[in-house]
């Protein structure tokens, strides 16, 4: 594996840490590719900074991108970007790894 392929492995593991940050990626691996879902769909019941700051974390790591419609921020899994630098990475978050 690649230096920086590394480092961004760990970015991910670090993002995926939290169970809020899992549960958003679980819930967008299920959707269809190219989905966009409003971060307020994802049921969170936290404030809109620390739902802001999950989805900067999700970002950050390379694994949604965001785009602001308006007043909201629509984000999407970045499936293809993903599957290519870590093959099998969302199947093993999709149904291996456990929201805590």
């Amino acid at each position: 594996m690649k230096p920086e392929n590394k480092m961004k492995l760990i970015q991910i593991f670090k993002a995926l840490s939290d169970p809020n940050r899992l549960m958003i990626i679980k819930s967008l691996i299920q959707d269809e590719p190219g989905a966009e879902r409003h971060c307020t769909s994802f049921g969170l019941q936290l404030t809109r900074a620390t739902r802001s700051h999950h989805f900067k974390v999700l970002r950050e790591a390379g694994l949604i991108s965001q785009v602001d419609k308006g007043n909201c921020s629509l984000a999407t899994l970045r499936r293809k970007e993903i599957e290519k630098e870590f093959p099998g990475l969302l199947e093993l978050i999709s149904t291996n790894w456990k929201t805590l």
